[in-house]
């Protein structure tokens, strides 16, 4: 598959950008989101047929779907980015040399960002915002289960952007087929950086074939620590939330890692986990303190499989722990360095759990949930970073920028 004149379009296209002020692209963003709405039928009826073709079983549905409310939420982030400060020619730092020569370091775009994913049409136009309000131009690669929907969106966009005189190709959505992610991930020349969104296999893949840097979006294998003092109030209401507000996320809860001397608590610590029909794979200490208190059918044992399980679906499982110092270990061992949390009354413990988890999000006393671009204020973000180069945890505005050096000077040379 021969990608190579979209990729110089969008090349190309990218270097158009920088002629456009922030207010024209602040400006196009609402008028992208006035169009989302209004167009809310035609985009319903489009990822209809996408639905058509997926079980409702799979974790992946929910991703996939869209509803009125969802695509009002995708609006309301369009206009959020639309009315944030653009980070583009921000002055990180600026000094004078002892030889008179005056360094800035300034925030530029990337260029051009490939953006990879699966069954998530939100990302569309997540992507899309976050690109062009940094002066990007984005290779949108939607999987084949969501051609119809990223379709219908990359329709509702293209008048938009031609109405704001932006070219085209400024964001250009590939083929669903796999060839194009191959073509993509080894597009040297014409694309800055690949973002991956997905499963771990996917991710895996990426990392594994491109040719091109990558900036990895991890799975989130996700735990939470219910310590011998945490508060079962508190601890109830955050497991639930971080469990069953959307199952199908990367922050949802996968693994309840459960203090030893708490055993007695675990049936009125997962009560809503049961009314929601969550089943649990519990280890022996925890499966014995559950038997008989939570529903037979959604209860089994616990195997070594289970842990380090990204469930995305009504699933958890239950690690009994005798000290924090366990419960470390088992997140080291089986975390996807994604988001962590602690549910303690004990401020020591407390901050030894911020300060030894390695991941993008450490919590305590709160819902791991909360690891989401919208909700730490970036206004939509393009993936959560796992890894520690260039940017971690929910990539916003920032993170899709680089710097460079511009140097001032009255004539002077280098003599050694």
């Amino acid at each position: 598959m021969d990608l190579r004149p979209l990729f110089e379009a969008t090349r190309q296209a990218s270097r158009a950008l920088a002629a456009f002020a922030p207010a024209a692209i602040a400006a196009l963003l609402r008028d992208l989101a006035d169009a989302t709405v209004a167009e809310t039928s035609f985009l319903l009826a489009e990822n209809a047929k996408d639905l058509a073709r997926m079980p409702t079983t799979d974790p992946r549905h929910d991703r996939l779907r869209l509803t009125p409310e969802r695509l009002a939420g995708m609006a309301a982030d369009l206009r959020t980015v639309a009315g944030l400060p653009a980070p583009v020619g921000e002055i990180l730092t600026q000094k004078t040399l002892p030889n008179g020569l005056f360094l800035s370091k300034v925030r530029v775009p990337l260029g051009v960002i490939g953006i990879i994913y699966e069954a998530r049409p939100n990302v569309t136009f997540d992507s899309l915002a976050l690109c062009l309000k940094t002066g990007n131009a984005c290779l949108l690669k939607g999987g084949s289960d969501a051609a119809f929907s990223n379709a219908a969106l990359l329709a509702v966009a293209a008048p938009v952007l031609a109405r704001h005189g932006l070219p085209a190709a400024a964001a250009t959505l590939l083929p669903p087929e796999r060839a194009a992610t191959e073509a993509l991930l080894t597009a040297v020349g014409y694309v800055d950086v690949v973002i991956p969104r997905g499963s771990q296999s996917l991710i895996n893949y990426v990392r594994e074939n491109a040719r091109v840097p990558v900036i990895e979006t991890g799975a989130g294998v996700v735990h939470t620590f219910f310590d011998e003092t945490g508060n079962l109030a508190t601890g109830t209401a955050i497991i639930a939330n971080a469990k069953t507000r959307r199952v199908s996320v990367c922050n949802a809860l996968d693994c309840l890692l459960l203090h030893e001397s708490r055993l007695a608590d675990l049936p009125a610590l997962l009560a809503p986990l049961a009314a929601a029909g969550v089943e649990v794979f519990a280890d022996a200490p925890a499966y014995a303190a559950l038997a008989g208190h939570y529903p037979a059918p959604l209860l089994a044992p616990a195997t070594a499989a289970h842990f380090g399980t990204e469930f995305l679906a009504l699933k958890m499982a239950v690690k009994t722990v005798n000290s924090l110092a366990e419960a470390l270990a088992h997140i080291v061992e089986f975390g996807s360095k994604h988001s962590e949390a602690i549910i303690s009354e004990d401020a020591e413990n407390l901050e030894t759990f911020l300060n030894a988890v390695d991941a993008a999000a450490v919590y305590a006393n709160a819902s791991t949930a909360f690891t989401d671009g919208g909700q730490f204020g970036l206004g939509a973000e393009i993936g959560i970073s796992t890894q520690k180069l260039h940017a971690r945890g929910p990539m916003g505005l920032e993170e899709l920028t680089s710097y460079k050096w511009l140097v001032r000077g009255t004539g002077q040379v280098r003599s050694s």
